[in-house]
């Protein structure tokens, strides 16, 4: 039976279902012509765009039929919100600094940025040391650069650089 409580949950679900509806239509323009292995471009945003489809349909009958039927209430900790605003940074950084400063530095400023936020989320007292921060931004560009060369000398896919080289 349900009650307003569930509705919260069924917005989600009713989220989510449109979210699988908007990719679908979208993958329509989507050319269909087999590549190498034998699936075309369109095969990924058809596969999330289902998956994404039956879950949200999955979460609003869930939703309308009884919610979290078995959920009981939890003392859980609230969130930490400081913790969520430093990975958020990080990844609005990442998006909105790729084309000016590249792709490395932007995602080794993303690693560092997120890895602030889980260390003060976990409490560490190291996460405000110049050194963690030098050894999390160091990370990072040993991630990242690796990924770039990657993708753009091997698989010849055009990510944004700092330079003309194609290295950084």
């Amino acid at each position: 039976m349900p009650t307003p409580a569930n509705w919260p949950q069924t917005l989600v679900g009713v989220g989510v279902l449109v979210t699988g509806l908007a990719l679908a239509f979208g993958a329509i323009g989507i050319s269909s012509e087999a590549g190498y292995g034998g699936v075309g471009p369109n095969f990924l945003p058809w596969l999330v765009s289902i998956a994404l489809t039956v879950c949200g349909a999955w979460i609003v009958w869930e939703a309308r039929t009884g919610g979290f039927r078995e959920m009981e209430e939890s003392d859980s900790a609230p969130p930490y919100w400081t913790g969520f605003v430093w990975v958020s940074a990080g990844l609005m950084l990442n998006a909105g600094l790729i084309t000016t400063i590249g792709f490395v530095l932007s995602c080794a400023l993303c690693y560092l940025l997120a890895v602030q936020g889980l260390r003060r989320a976990s409490g560490q007292p190291i996460a405000n040391s110049p050194r963690t921060w030098f050894i999390d931004l160091a990370t990072g560009l040993v991630i990242s650069a690796p990924v770039y060369w990657m993708f753009t000398k091997f698989l010849a896919i055009n990510l944004p650089g700092l330079t003309a080289t194609g290295w950084i």
